[in-house]
Formats: structure tokens, sequence, C-alpha cells
């Protein structure tokens, strides 16, 4: 087994409302010395949710993403709340984003996004059986909900607007998974 780097000294260098910035002291096995910055991981995680209208048809939103200074085409997602279970966060954000609330939730997989200076995860569910409901959210502006066959994914993912790696993830697992359980 790989032995892990002896972390010697953890110091912030930046901080702002939304990021952390640390940077660390770190000695491996081989006797090597490095500083290493990562952006620290803080609050409770967060969810991105695939809400299934029927066995064909995911909900996606269109939403605006100050990364890329243009809207993206995306599931809903959202951070985990002080108490809230990933299936509540779910439903929460479902109901906020989208409108609906869902009976049957589940995770896929647990996935962060750049391993090697972030220390953020987030929860990819699969949301079934939708009912209607709407829960005020946090959004500056309403957003649009765009159902999407997943039979037609590969015609997603040649639009430009759609780039987000989360949400194509979440997609073709959800699409692999319901393929199967439909066969079986």
């Amino acid at each position: 087994m790989v032995k892990l780097p002896t972390i010697h000294k953890i110091k912030t260098v930046a901080k702002s409302r939304l990021f952390l910035v640390e940077a660390l002291d770190l000695e491996f096995s081989n006797g090597e010395q490095r500083t290493f910055e990562r952006l620290a991981s803080r609050g409770y995680g967060a969810v991105l949710v695939v809400p299934m209208l029927d066995d064909d048809t995911v909900l996606l939103i269109r939403e605006y993403a100050a990364g890329t200074e243009r809207y993206e085409l995306g599931l809903p997602k959202g951070k985990v709340d002080a108490g809230e279970s990933l299936i509540e966060a779910a439903n929460r954000e479902l109901k906020e984003e989208v409108g609906y609330g869902a009976h049957n939730i589940r995770l896929l997989k647990s996935v962060s996004l750049a391993p090697g200076y972030m220390g953020h995860r987030t929860n990819l569910l699969l949301a079934q059986d939708l009912y209607p409901e709407r829960l005020e959210g946090d959004e500056p502006e309403p957003l649009e909900v765009v159902p999407w066959k997943l039979s037609e994914l590969d015609k997603l993912i040649e639009m430009d607007e759609c780039s987000e790696g989360r949400s194509l993830l979440a997609l073709y697992m959800a699409r692999d998974i319901l393929a199967g359980e439909r066969v079986t």
C-alpha cells in the first residue's frame, strides 16, 4: 500500500465568500518536501440530480454560468444544507429548480472534479416517480426547464451550451442504468 504524505502544516492563503485556498506543506515517503495548494472543501457537499419525467425524458435546466459567461444547459444542482441528507437536498433542489419532487431518489456516485487541487465532491443522484411541487429557490431569475430524451443524448452532447462534465457523466450513468433495468 502506498504511504500518504505527511502534512506538516496547513495555512489559509486566500478566502472569499465562496472559496478557501489552502497551502499544504507535505513530506513524501522518499523525503521530498513540497507545498501544494488546494481549494478546500467547505460545507456539507453538493448534489446534482437527474430528474426523469418518464423512462426516457430527463428535465434539464438552462441557467447562467458565471465561469463561462453564458447560459448552460445542465442538471439541477446545489449545496447540501446543514442537517439535510443527500436525498432531502436532492428533492429540495428539484422542487426549487424544476418544480417537481421525487418519490424515488438514489445515489449514483460521488465524484470529484479535480482531485489534484480540490477537495469538493458532488453526489450524483437519479430521481424517478416525479410529482409536481414547487419551492422558492435562491436563483436570481426563473430557470427554463428543458425536457430532453435520453435516447437523444448524442445530440445534447454535440450542443455547445451543454458542457458541464458532472451533468454529462450523470446523464450517461442514468441512461445506462435505466437501459439495464428495462432489459431485466
